[in-house]
């Protein structure tokens, strides 16, 4: 039976690499994004532009990518303060987590989905967490996420598979996955297009991409590019184009 999928798009780096992952190997794929109240709204204006450049650059994908939908999670702001919800600056907190922590969101955002993806008839879940390269968020551990999907399967009472991408590996290796999925074309529209900084800078241009360079979103870009471009066999076509 073919299987289609509903990626949890955010338009930054790993979101658009699984999605990439997913219109190679699946027919039919839809995207989820979710307005929580973040402070930058960058987040939102971007994923619009990541897709339109998905389209008309890979039009062996465009085909395959189906609706895009955008959710209402702002609920998240009003049950606990966070970085990426408030104005506050980024620290760490007395539980060892930073700040930048939001408590449920990928639960909330894992249940919104398998509810979307039931009735759309979408029977994969595909979500860019990581425990390689992460903050130590708990919600974006392989435990938690299997836990996710038993949960959401005997909930709706349908099978509903989890899939990540990214788990395993660090942000060189996504840089070099992308690589292998779209080729210079997919790191290029990734570098120019996506949005992961926590300050909402795009404007500052890296070769990674936009950001302040400063915060921990930024710095693990910039390393997981740097270990990219090191690794390359051939790392002058991995060059970005100029501003």
């Amino acid at each position: 039976m073919s299987r289609n999928a509903l990626v949890l798009f955010s338009g930054g780096q790993d979101s658009t690499t699984c999605l990439a992952d997913a219109l190679s190997r699946y027919s039919h794929v839809e995207t989820l994004g979710f307005d929580y109240g973040q402070r930058h709204r960058i987040e939102i204006e971007v994923r619009r532009t990541v897709l339109a450049r998905l389209r008309e650059s890979f039009p062996q994908w465009a085909a395959r990518l189906g609706d895009d939908h955008l959710l209402d999670a702002r609920v998240l702001g009003q049950v606990g303060t966070s970085a990426l919800t408030q104005d506050v600056a980024f620290a760490m907190q007395a539980d060892g987590l930073p700040n930048t922590f939001v408590p449920g969101r990928n639960l909330l955002f894992l249940t919104l989905a398998g509810a979307l993806a039931y009735r759309r008839g979408l029977d994969v879940l595909v979500i860019g967490v990581c425990e390689t390269d992460y903050s130590g968020y708990p919600d974006c551990r392989d435990n938690t996420i299997k836990a996710m999907q038993l949960a959401l399967s005997l909930g709706l009472e349908r099978p509903l598979a989890i899939e990540t991408p990214l788990m395993w590996i660090d942000k060189a290796q996504t840089w070099a996955l992308a690589h292998r999925l779209g080729g210079d074309a997919l790191v290029r529209l990734i570098v120019q297009e996506t949005h992961t900084c926590y300050e909402g800078n795009h404007t500052l241009r890296h070769p990674w991409g936009y950001g302040c360079g400063t915060c921990a979103a930024c710095q693990l870009r910039a390393r997981g590019w740097e270990g990219y471009k090191r690794d390359s066999p051939n790392p002058r076509s991995q060059e970005s184009p100029a501003p």
